[in-house]
C-alpha cells in the first residue's frame, strides 16, 4: 500500500474534527516521502530523520508531530506495516528555557462562617483521598500502549488535574480566611446575617444568609455577598424595601427582619 492510500484510510476512520485536525501536518509528511512511496518500504531510520528535520522548524514541533505519530501506529495496528515505526518519531530535547517570572498577586482576604470553613476543609480532606484512587487508574489505563485511542487514560489524567487544581484553590483560601463571629449585629445586615423577606409582587417569603462568594449556596439559602440581592442588602435595615434588578425586570422586597 502506498503511503498515500494508508493515509487516507487513517484520516477516513476518524471524526471529522480529528480529521480535519491531523491532515495538513499528514499530508506534509506524504509528500515528504512521496505519495507513491510504498509504507511498507519506510525504514526506520528515514522516520527518525523526518523528526530531526521538524526539530527546530517551529515551537510547536512536538504538536505538528503528534499526527504522524498517531498515523504511524495505526499503521502497525492494522498490519501495513511490520513495525510500529511511530517509536523512532522522537525529537530531540533541547536546553529547556527558564519559565518567566510569576507576579506576585496579594493574597485576597476572606471571611467565611464557621459552617462554611469547616465544609471547605471535608471537601480537601474528601479531594485528597481520591489521590490514589486517580493514580491506580492512571496507572492501569497507561498499560494500554495504544495511546491514539487510550481515551480512559487522557480522562484519568484530565480528573487528577481538576483536583490538583482545587485542592490548591482551597488550601489558598482557608490560608487567607478569617472565621466570622457567630454573634453579629442585626441592626443592619451584614456578612454572616439571615435576612427574612417578603416579596412584594406576591405574599411569599423568602430566607437568605449572606456569605461569602466561596461559600455560596443558593440550594441552601447562602447567597454572596456580591451578587445584585447580596449587594441591594448590605447596610439595611429591617422595614425598608430595596430594588432588585434581575433578567426579568426589577423585584422589590420588603425587609421583614434580620436574624443571627
Amino acid at each position: 500500500m502506498s503511503l498515500a492510500e494508508a493515509a487516507t484510510q487513517f484520516l477516513a476512520a476518524l471524526s471529522p474534527e480529528e480529521r480535519k485536525k491531523n491532515q495538513q501536518e499528514l499530508n506534509k509528511f506524504v509528500r515528504w516521502y512521496g505519495m507513491e512511496r510504498s509504507l511498507r518500504g519506510l525504514s526506520a531510520h528515514e522516520v527518525a530523520n523526518y523528526a530531526e528535520r521538524m526539530e527546530g522548524s517551529s515551537a510547536n514541533a512536538v504538536k505538528r508531530i503528534e499526527p504522524v505519530r498517531a498515523f504511524l501506529a495505526y499503521a502497525k495496528k492494522k498490519g501495513l506495516t511490520e513495525t510500529n515505526l511511530a517509536v523512532h518519531l522522537r525529537l530531540k530535547k533541547g536546553v529547556p528555557k527558564p519559565p518567566p517570572a510569576r507576579k506576585v498577586k496579594a493574597r485576597e482576604s476572606v471571611i467565611l462562617s464557621q459552617e462554611g470553613y469547616r465544609t471547605l476543609e471535608e471537601e480537601i480532606s474528601a479531594l485528597k483521598r481520591e489521590r490514589p484512587k486517580i493514580v491506580d487508574e492512571i496507572r492501569r489505563a497507561a498499560a494500554d500502549k495504544d495511546f491514539r485511542e487510550n481515551f480512559p487514560l487522557e480522562a484519568a489524567k484530565q480528573r487528577q488535574g481538576l483536583v490538583e487544581a482545587r485542592i490548591r484553590e482551597l488550601e489558598e483560601t482557608l490560608k487567607s480566611a478569617m472565621v466570622a463571629a457567630e454573634e453579629v449585629n442585626t441592626a443592619k445586615i451584614s456578612l454572616g446575617c439571615t435576612v427574612v423577606l417578603q416579596d412584594l409582587s406576591s405574599t411569599g417569603e423568602l430566607r437568605y444568609t449572606l456569605v461569602d462568594p466561596r461559600e455560596a449556596n443558593p440550594v441552601k439559602g447562602k447567597i454572596s455577598v456580591a451578587s445584585p440581592m447580596g449587594k441591594a442588602l448590605l447596610d439595611r435595615g429591617a422595614g425598608e424595601v430595596v430594588e432588585v434588578a434581575a433578567p426579568a425586570g426589577k423585584l422589590h422586597y420588603r425587609i421583614q427582619r434580620i436574624e443571627r
